[in-house]
């Protein structure tokens, strides 16, 4: 498989696991509380359904995506008011929407050139970043549905596409917060689901980012407060970034309280 098939194959992995939690709900239980303050279940998967429709729009109409990218500029409320309006659609609908747009979006990204560069909300990304970022978005929300069901999911080695956006984010994190941008790199040691290690960054670097993979992608998806995690930071540089690790665009997010989670 190229990288781009690749990426897509665990992309519908980790889409599927989550459809799997949502399909088989009564219709009240859509109306679950997440973690996420004002979203429910729908909202979350309203929310994953308006970006993959966003990102065709980017893979296959840029004028369009345009729009949207101004009306995202002009009202900042335009993700939550989205995630509230479908929300409101009988969940059967809205399932069928999300199932749809993400079969749309594989087959836009699939048919364009190597190399296309994608509009998107922050710098222009390729193909296989889309995908990535997807992945990312997916395994967030269906953490927040997850825990809003009461429902264990088993980390997987997908989790590695999660930690490795993570990582790559970093300069975005400090920019978001208006810090300066790092001026030296920053070693991270994970350990994988299986006990493999996953590692970023050169070896000798003085600041250093350790722990389970787990903990860090719930840590940069900001769905568990650091306080509640095993990674490790060392090194001033480390001690600041994972207070404001952020693995997706947009703003700062409010993130989980301590001990929110037991």
């Amino acid at each position: 498989m190229t990288d781009l098939a690749a990426l897509q194959h665990d992309l519908a992995e980790e889409s599927a696991e989550l459809d799997a939690l949502v399909a088989g709900l009564e219709s009240p239980a859509w109306a679950t509380p997440t973690p996420a303050e004002g979203w429910t279940v729908a909202h979350q998967i309203a929310h994953l359904a308006w970006t993959d429709r966003v990102a065709v729009l980017a893979a296959t109409d840029g004028a369009a995506f345009a729009e949207v990218r101004k009306a995202a500029m002009t009202h900042p409320d335009l993700v939550s008011r989205t995630a509230e309006e479908g929300a409101g659609d009988p969940p059967a609908e809205l399932l069928d929407r999300w199932r749809t747009g993400r079969a749309a979006l594989a087959d836009a990204l699939r048919a364009l050139p190597p190399g296309t560069r994608l509009p998107w909300f922050g710098p222009p990304m390729s193909a296989p970043s889309m995908v990535t970022a997807r992945l990312m978005e997916t395994w967030a929300h269906g953490q927040d549905v997850a825990d809003a069901l009461g429902a264990h999911r088993r980390p997987t080695a997908r989790l590695r596409h999660v930690a490795h956006l993570g990582v790559r984010t970093m300069a975005f994190a400090f920019a978001l917060h208006g810090l300066p941008e790092p001026d030296r790199p920053v070693r991270v040691e994970l350990t994988g689901p299986g006990g493999e290690p996953w590692t970023w960054g050169p070896e000798d670097a003085e600041d250093r980012v350790t722990g389970p993979a787990l903990d860090f992608c719930l840590l940069v998806t900001q769905r568990r407060h650091p306080d509640d995690l095993a990674v490790i930071a060392v090194g001033e540089l480390a001690r600041r970034w994972l207070p404001i690790a952020q693995a997706f665009a947009g703003p700062a997010g409010a993130g989980r309280k301590a001990g929110q989670f037991g």
